[in-house]
């Protein structure tokens, strides 16, 4: 004889996981939607302003230049996810780059023994950052503004005492350059029009974030510890390596972009990179994750990279005058959180 399970009696609501969520209530759940919408309203608006907007040619160039910051956006939106800052993002592009330079110029060494230098002690970097913040009281804020400060110090400072000179002497005839050089700074012609490398290198970090986020436990943990670290602790999640971990992706892609660097020029200026870490930010929040952790997607942040592109060339294309181009930024931030706020509320209503 088998039991039957009593029927919910008629005023019962039924449990919540057994409910199906119709299409609409999951697109309207999603952090990148109001990253998309203005993606599409951004293209749109650039396509009629501007005449060479839709060429070929142009639209490489936006990508490139949205590959640029999404290789950084996309780390940076999974760690903001896991609650934390980086605020060191922009300067470590830029040490990455010179430790190459310099470690294979001073050493006479292949280029890509520099290469291989430069990963470790960028990765350290980001160890040292997530050690600091697990293992002491100050917010991430205080931290990496700490790391921010000592780098921009140590670029000047190391590369005048080796160089002599505020910028890295040329390695472009050295062994392993040509190499190195397809690997990160290589364009790539199809159909006579030249791409990018790195828009390669930026979508295959884009598959890999989502991938982690989506689809494994590190991705549960990640969302654990930027909704309650406590909460996340009581639990199983073992915080502390989650957020060491998520400051080492941020210094991998910190990598990538130190090694396009140097390879597109073959030198390296010691004081760029200071205040790229805010339009890192600035992408991850427009593609929809929360400054107060918890929320967003790897999606989110390249569409807001992405829109970053679109203006920043847009401007050009139009000929406008450039330098209103970080008030437009502005504008697209402020707009992005209220669309965003607005449409995480809906969310909400609507489960």
């Amino acid at each position: 004889m088998t039991a039957t399970a009593p029927a919910p009696a008629p005023g019962d609501k039924a449990d919540e996981r057994l409910v199906k969520t119709s299409p609409l209530k999951k697109l309207m759940g999603r952090p990148e939607l109001g990253s998309v919408v203005g993606a599409i309203a951004v293209f749109i608006f650039f396509s009629f302003i501007a005449d060479s907007f839709l060429q070929a040619s142009s639209l490489a160039t936006v990508l490139y230049a949205a590959s640029t910051l999404g290789i950084m956006a996309v780390p940076v939106a999974l760690l903001m996810i896991g609650g934390e800052f980086d605020l060191s993002a922009g300067v470590l592009v830029t040490t990455s780059a010179l430790v190459s330079s310099m470690f294979s110029y001073q050493m006479t060494a292949n280029v890509w023994v520099g290469v291989g230098v430069s990963l470790l002690v960028t990765l350290a970097i980001g160890v040292f950052n997530g050690v600091m913040l697990t293992r002491t009281d100050p917010p991430s804020f205080i931290i990496t503004l700490g790391t921010f400060l000592m780098l921009t110090g140590m670029n000047l400072g190391f590369t005048k005492m080796i160089s002599g000179t505020v910028s890295t002497k040329s390695i472009s005839d050295m062994e392993g350059f040509t190499s190195a050089k397809k690997i990160f700074a290589e364009t790539i012609t199809i159909g006579g029009v030249g791409f990018k490398v790195t828009i390669l290198w930026w979508l295959a970090l884009i598959v890999v974030a989502t991938w982690i986020l989506l689809r494994t436990r590190v991705g549960n943990w990640i969302f654990a510890v930027g909704g309650g670290e406590d909460a996340a602790r009581a639990v199983g999640v073992p915080v502390a390596k989650t957020k060491i971990g998520l400051y080492m992706g941020v210094a991998f892609g910190a990598w990538i972009s130190g090694q396009h660097l140097l390879f597109s020029y073959d030198t390296v200026q010691s004081g760029e990179g200071v205040g790229n870490e805010l339009i890192y930010i600035v992408a991850a929040v427009i593609g929809g994750c929360l400054i107060t952790g918890g929320y967003g997607s790897a999606v989110g942040a390249a569409v807001g990279a992405l829109i970053f592109g679109m203006v920043s060339k847009g401007i050009v294309y139009a000929e406008w005058n450039s330098d209103w181009f970080k008030f437009f930024l502005g504008v697209m931030l402020l707009l992005a959180t209220l669309l965003n706020h607005w449409v995480r509320k809906r969310a909400e209503a609507t489960k």
